[in-house]
């Protein structure tokens, strides 16, 4: 028992240091965002809700958050289309590389190619590397925000003359977030992918599909650029709570947990390989598995109440209409709480993933 105790308070010292050196660099990128941002000039997202910044209030489809109280911390306390209470990682992630606080949503018409030269974000909530995962809530699919990003690339070619925006496309950091939809929205839960692959082989799918997107990408100028691992999706409060449901004890779902742990495994695999293959290319794998798990695992360590529950409504299964201003059970105060809503984290924790982000794995392309 002393050794178990010994090993526990071991443990516990070792969470405060590095709960203490997270917060640390929080500030040091605070205070060096100019001097980080050297040459990237912009940052192009394409991804899922994790990332999407608004694109998806343009379109038809249920999958919305362009209300309250979405946006509730969010400068002007305005709902932006974020799948938050406030700011998404990517935002994080251009504020700490000195170029803009927030990257626009491609779609939205109150922003033109002057916003957008210096980042824009194509991503639709909802989507995966599967075409097939767009269709469920009829979503933009992963082809379309390329297509997007074609029609983008003519008006920055126009807008800056053809060579320095050759250059410029050269030099932006293309951040890929995806993934997590193709197993919680389509194969774990419909049947169509279930019955024609396998676990493995579906994912094995997905990451064909992935190395195709970033062969695209390379073909059209981009050479800096990672990919985005898969969080620990067996932990969200959705997942946790839909096992309660069925007699469940309410814990993470470690089934899901260990197929995100293989995939991001695969995506590692694939970034060596297109580094090998590709030539000028600086690609990296960015991992939010470790660090959002920490959290959840260990809350207090990084100034949260509540991991197993979200923010909006009673935590459990609310995401997009379901919370709503009308829920009489939101929290008053989101800084408490690891999750926003049932699938998505809160401004505060996505600045800790995006500060763990920055420094671990996407310290490569600062200067």
């Amino acid at each position: 028992m002393e050794k178990l105790g010994c090993l526990t308070l071991l443990t516990m010292l070792m969470l405060m240091c590095n709960n203490l050196l997270i917060e640390k660099k929080i500030v040091e990128g605070k205070n060096e965002n100019k001097r980080v941002g050297g040459g990237v000039p912009g940052i192009i997202v394409f991804g899922d809700s994790s990332v999407d910044s608004g694109n998806n209030n343009h379109i038809s489809t249920i999958l919305k958050s362009d209300f309250a109280p979405y946006g509730r911390d969010f400068e002007g306390g305005k709902a932006t289309g974020r799948f938050s209470n406030g700011k998404i990682v990517t935002d994080f992630i251009s504020e700490a590389f000195g170029i803009k606080p927030t990257i626009p949503a491609y779609l939205d018409p109150s922003y033109n190619i002057t916003h957008f030269a210096s980042g824009v974000c194509f991503a639709s909530a909802g989507t995966g590397y599967d075409n097939a995962t767009s269709d469920v809530f009829s979503v933009i699919p992963l082809w379309k925000e390329l297509q997007y990003y074609k029609e983008y690339q003519k008006k920055l070619r126009d807008y800056l003359g053809p060579s320095k925006a050759n250059h410029t496309i050269s030099q932006f950091l293309y951040l890929v977030s995806l993934g997590t939809n193709d197993f919680l929205e389509n194969y774990f839960l419909l049947p169509p992918r279930s019955s024609q692959f396998s676990q493995q082989d579906y994912q094995n799918f997905l990451a064909r599909a992935a190395e195709g997107f970033v062969r695209e990408l390379y073909a059209l100028g981009a050479r800096k650029m990672s990919i985005g691992g898969l969080p620990p999706m067996g932990c969200l409060p959705l997942e946790r709570s839909s096992r309660l449901i069925f007699g469940g004890t309410g814990e993470c779902v470690e089934k899901y947990n260990r197929v995100a742990r293989d995939f991001n495994a695969k995506l590692m695999g694939l970034v060596k390989t297109m580094n090998e293959e590709l030539k000028g290319i600086q690609i990296v794998f960015s991992n939010p598995f470790d660090i959002l798990y920490d959290m959840i695992l260990h809350p207090s360590y990084f100034g949260f109440s509540n991991s197993r529950r979200a923010c909006c409504g009673t935590g459990r299964f609310e995401m997009g209409f379901m919370c709503s201003k009308m829920n009489p059970f939101t929290c008053s105060d989101a800084n408490k709480y690891v999750f926003w809503d049932a699938f998505h984290p809160t401004h505060k924790a996505n600045s800790i993933i995006a500060n763990h982000i920055v420094h671990t794995y996407l310290s490569v392309f600062l200067p």
